[in-house]
């Protein structure tokens, strides 16, 4: 029987002579366990060869090919010959050089593509480098291995960032939930003024959870289709690397793939809590201002260490547990630190702190352009305590211990035109340290405790209009306190 007749009877699954033979409608033929496995992997049972959906799942055995097949190994085996698969057939046509038929011995590095030894002699390879095959095979194969570790790795990464972001939407929902029940909360102590503005802004808070959740679930899907192209790309390489060196170098161009960049944390996907929280009541003071009072600072929970804890107000920040929440590029990972929601570039601002604690704290204002991603080394200008001293602290200039007695509540002063941060003890009406520095970006309150809270100190009305007489600027004339 014929080289070509027995391919014919091989199945372009397994690319061995049919056993238990089975055709569907398109009347392509496979093994029956073949066809199987081939359906088991697949949520839609389509014909391997030409993707047609057959007319039934379980179809009819080819009792003619059947046959066929056993005729031909019992002919195989009158003659003592093993019976050559389809694969092995193909591979002697392969192996042989299109040009000279002559068997592929070489590789040409230059081509990057086999040869034999008409080839390396002819001029089309004139001063060409070449490699037998089999050693040339052994180091691309190598070469193709590391490539298709950087895929795993990408794809590892695209579904490390895929679980962040659906734990970024859940992070919203529950934001949402504790925001609306703040919002609710604050409204029903001025409920008789409040109504029409406590509606408004909890529509203002759906609309930016619809918005948000919207952007996520668009990352979401974008990552999903990066996983499944990864994934494919990973079958066909490994697919590349089962195959034999011929064939392998014959398609090994075409496994080249080139690498996704690396996916990215989607900045701002977080809820501005703050937005919808923060100074609430401020903001409507015209209406109750004999019964508000006003924060200056307003603390970003989508800033905060994991480890730190939010009062429900944004005012107050203690060291608990760790929290599980997403990972966003606002945060901080390392240092036990969270910012004010609003920063300064102009004029003259002030907030008062209370201090419960006589370990580590530290208050005062950070760059904005400092990488909160590991250790904070510089960019800020703080006053802590640290060791049981009070210390005036800026890295690299700056350490300087202070002479001053157990502080418990303390004005932080920031004139950004002047270049100026001073601090002042309220209990004794007293100075305590003023940096001088050019400040030439925005500006963060920060606060960072490692036990008992620090508390932003609230404003009367009565007491804001004393401090802040003109808005929030503080006149250059006033003095301390």
């Amino acid at each position: 029987m014929s080289s070509q007749t027995e391919q014919e009877l091989c199945c372009p699954v397994c690319h061995d002579i049919f056993r238990d033979p089975v055709i569907l409608s398109c009347c392509h033929s496979f093994c029956k366990d073949c066809l199987q496995m081939w359906w088991k992997e697949k949520t839609t049972h389509t014909c391997p060869l030409c993707m047609k959906i057959p007319s039934s799942s379980n179809p009819p055995v080819s009792l003619v090919l059947k046959n066929l097949c056993e005729a031909m190994l019992q002919e195989k085996a009158a003659r003592g010959e093993a019976p050559e698969t389809a694969a092995a057939a193909e591979t002697s046509e392969t192996a042989l050089c299109s040009l000279h038929s002559e068997k592929l011995k070489l590789f040409c590095l230059n081509h990057e593509e086999p040869a034999c030894l008409v080839c390396r002699d002819s001029k089309a390879h004139n001063n060409h480098r070449f490699r037998p095959i089999e050693e040339a095979a052994q180091d691309l194969k190598e070469k193709l291995q590391i490539s298709l570790q950087c895929l795993q790795e990408k794809l590892k990464l695209f579904e490390s960032m895929k679980a962040n972001s659906e734990l970024t939407v859940e992070h919203n929902r529950m934001q949402v939930q504790y925001t609306e029940n703040q919002i609710k909360e604050q409204f029903k102590k001025l409920h008789h003024f409040l109504f029409e503005e406590e509606e408004a802004r909890i529509t203002a808070l759906k609309t930016e959870e619809e918005q948000k959740t919207q952007m996520m679930k668009e990352k979401i899907e974008a990552l999903s289709r990066k996983i499944a192209a990864l994934s494919q790309t990973i079958r066909a390489t490994q697919e590349e690397l089962r195959a034999e060196d011929s064939l392998f170098l014959h398609n090994y161009k075409a496994a080249q793939r080139p690498l996704e960049e690396d996916p990215q944390l989607v900045s701002g996907a977080l809820i501005d809590v703050a937005k919808h929280v923060g100074n609430l009541a401020y903001n409507i003071w015209k209406k109750m201002k004999e019964m508000v009072s006003y924060t200056p600072v307003i603390l970003d929970p989508n800033s905060a260490e994991l480890h730190l804890i939010l009062s429900e107000d944004l005012s107050t920040v203690s060291l608990g547990e760790t929290q599980q929440l997403p990972d966003n590029p606002e945060r901080f990972n390392y240092d036990l630190m969270v910012l004010g929601s609003e920063g300064f570039d102009s004029g003259i601002h002030s907030w008062d702190v209370e201090i419960r604690d006589d370990q580590f704290w530290g208050f005062g204002v950070l760059k904005e352009s400092v990488n909160r991603k590991g250790q904070v080394q510089s960019g800020f200008w703080q006053l802590c305590l640290n060791e049981r001293k009070y210390v005036a602290y800026s890295p690299p200039v700056t350490y300087k211990v202070l002479s001053v007695k157990k502080l418990q509540r303390v004005r932080v002063q920031l004139d950004y035109n002047r270049g100026k941060l001073s601090f002042f003890d309220l209990d004794t009406n007293s100075h305590i340290h003023t940096f001088k520095h050019t400040f030439t970006e925005k500006l963060f309150p920060y606060f960072g405790t490692e036990k008992e809270p620090l508390k932003i100190l609230p404003l009367t009305i009565k007491k804001f209009k004393e401090i802040f007489p003109h808005k929030k600027k503080i006149p250059r004339h006033r003095k301390f306190p």
